[in-house]
């Protein structure tokens, strides 16, 4: 569920503290285009002032999008959990391949192979 004048809610895959990561310019870029971002990391913690979801499976309410950066047999095996989720899917730029594109198809994930950065409108040189 959106929060009034959000433009959607997001959770971040292979979200990371070291902003020299996509992980984390993903998390930036999108709180600074006003959405609601949850940062999914199993290692917990916070991201940006935000608290870290171990998974997805503990995150409650609805998500618009779900932004993947995790290397592709980590994506692969979060695919079931990715489905669970019912939301639009980037797998972005090192997260896919044509094995994670076919099981996300088949679960019936709705996976874009793109950057979700560049989705909203944005560069990740900009949040250097």
């Amino acid at each position: 569920m959106t929060n009034a004048g959000s433009p959607g809610r997001i959770a971040v895959l292979g979200a990371s503290a070291d902003r020299s990561k996509f992980g984390n310019k993903c998390v930036r870029a999108y709180l600074h285009a006003g959405w609601e971002v949850v940062p999914v990391n199993p290692r917990g913690g916070e991201i940006e002032g935000l608290e870290v979801a171990t998974s997805l499976g503990v995150i409650e309410g609805e998500l618009d999008r779900v932004s993947v950066y995790l290397p592709p047999k980590v994506s692969l095996a979060a695919i079931p959990e990715i489905a669970a989720a019912g939301a639009e899917t980037f797998f972005n730029p090192g997260s896919a391949n044509e094995e994670v594109l076919a099981a996300a198809e088949a679960a019936g994930v709705d996976a874009r192979p793109e950057c979700s950065i560049v989705a909203i409108g944005l560069s990740p040189g900009q949040f250097p």
